[in-house]
């Protein structure tokens, strides 16, 4: 059973659910004006956020596609939020712009609890 979760208005479904998977749409910092670090805390904030909504947490991350404006700094803030012993997989996508001060967003794939 698929079902659709917290939509967005007419374009989207925020988070889509399928068999205890969750598929989380793009989330973007809610404060531009930070760096590249502070951006990456931001949105992982907000990812731990959701998935403590949805009976889940970052232990049970599966994948992460990371979208960003400069690779070089896709390191940022990462091991800040999840331990050596529950990294997801990860891709990092290098993007020519996100949006008004915009560095990055993220997707992301989780196990319910």
């Amino acid at each position: 059973m698929i079902k659709r979760i917290l939509p967005y208005e007419g374009l989207l479904h925020e988070v889509v659910e399928h068999n205890g998977v969750l598929y989380i749409g793009g989330i973007v910092p809610e404060d531009t004006s930070l760096d590249m670090s502070g951006q990456a805390n931001d949105v992982l904030r907000q990812l731990a956020q959701l998935l403590k909504t949805l009976g889940s947490d970052l232990a049970n991350v599966l994948q992460v596609t990371i979208y960003m404006t400069n690779l070089k700094e896709k390191a940022a803030a990462w091991k800040a939020h999840f331990s050596e012993a529950h990294l997801p997989a990860r891709a990092a996508i290098g993007v020519a712009d996100l949006g008004p001060g915009v560095k990055l967003e993220m997707t992301a794939i989780a196990a319910r609890q």
